[in-house]
């Protein structure tokens, strides 16, 4: 048995050795925009140079037979664009960054 502390409560537990050997979790760069699965582009809404607000769609890909929207999660500006529409992308890829 080993204590695994959440949120302030500890607990006996068995953990695996999946669990022991995961990635830390990060927090995730604002100004970039993460595929966080593998998906074919199948929309792009913005440009290079373009303002963007919270909300704003950006992107939409299929992944698994199903559509996906892409929303902006900070406001600025594009400053690339790393895809284009019918591109398949693997996952973690940046598809844009913002400044």
């Amino acid at each position: 048995m080993e204590l695994l502390n959440i949120g302030g409560t500890n607990y006996n537990t068995t953990l695996t050795d999946k669990f022991k050997n995961r990635r830390p979790w990060q927090k995730p760069i604002c100004n970039r925009v993460v595929l966080q699965m593998p998906g074919k582009i199948t929309k792009i809404y913005v440009s290079v140079g373009q303002q963007i607000q919270p909300g704003d769609r950006l992107f939409v890909y299929e992944a698994m037979k199903m559509r996906n929207n892409i929303y902006a999660q900070t406001s600025g500006t594009i400053k690339t664009i790393n895809v284009s529409e019918g591109e398949e992308v693997g996952k973690n890829f940046v598809l844009a960054e913002i400044e």
